[in-house]
């Protein structure tokens, strides 16, 4: 059976002041060092065959805590980076409203922002869609772990899945250092969503 373990990245500082992130490198903060060092636990008792991350420091970061447990390296992957929020990366949402309101007022309605540098979410589905297919390739009938953040993680399970705009919007984006479990078994499914270790 193939078994998808896609994870949120443990918490950086800017997400701890509601920052958007995007591709701007964070590392992860101390409380995102005990997330990892928690999830890894828990992950690795899984017995993973793959670990892949987004080549982001927060992400491979929270893959390497696996990693240490299972002996195994991670193999990173920029197409499983967070969505690309260009002149937004940096910037709180009213920092945003103050300097894009018309484009922030779109945002906060769901729909789409046709803002210079910021990947739309079809654009973000398909790439990490693409790294997705690959990873399912490689693992065969094992299990992958795949680090990566919250908007690429929503995106690759429903790229997995087959979901469409509408289906994906039935879910939110994982929280720090949760995961989805997605299970080939006479079809694709989604077996949990925004499971995370005990603390």
């Amino acid at each position: 059976m193939t078994r998808l373990l896609i994870v949120r990245h443990g918490q950086t500082s800017w997400n701890g002041s509601r920052r958007f992130q995007g591709w701007t490198d964070i590392e992860l903060d101390e409380v995102g060092r005990e997330q990892a060092l928690r999830a890894a636990v828990v992950l690795a008792a899984q017995n993973p065959d793959l670990i892949v991350a987004s080549d982001l420091s927060r992400a491979v970061s929270t893959a390497q805590a696996v990693a240490d447990l299972t002996g195994q390296a991670v193999v990173t992957d920029e197409r499983l980076r967070e969505r690309g929020y260009g002149p937004w990366e940096g910037l709180t949402m009213p920092e945003i409203g103050e300097r894009w309101p018309a484009e922030h007022d779109l945002w906060r309605a769901g729909r789409p922002v046709a803002l210079a540098g910021i990947e739309t979410w079809d654009e973000l589905k398909a790439r990490t869609g693409a790294a997705m297919a690959e990873i399912v390739e490689k693992v065969g009938d094992g299990t992958a772990v795949v680090a990566c953040h919250g908007g690429s993680a929503r995106q690759a399970v429903a790229a997995v899945l087959g979901w469409d705009a509408e289906m994906t919007n039935t879910i939110h984006g994982l929280d720090n250092c949760h995961w989805a479990d997605v299970r080939l078994s006479r079809g694709w499914r989604l077996h949990a969503y925004n499971v995370g270790a005990q603390a």
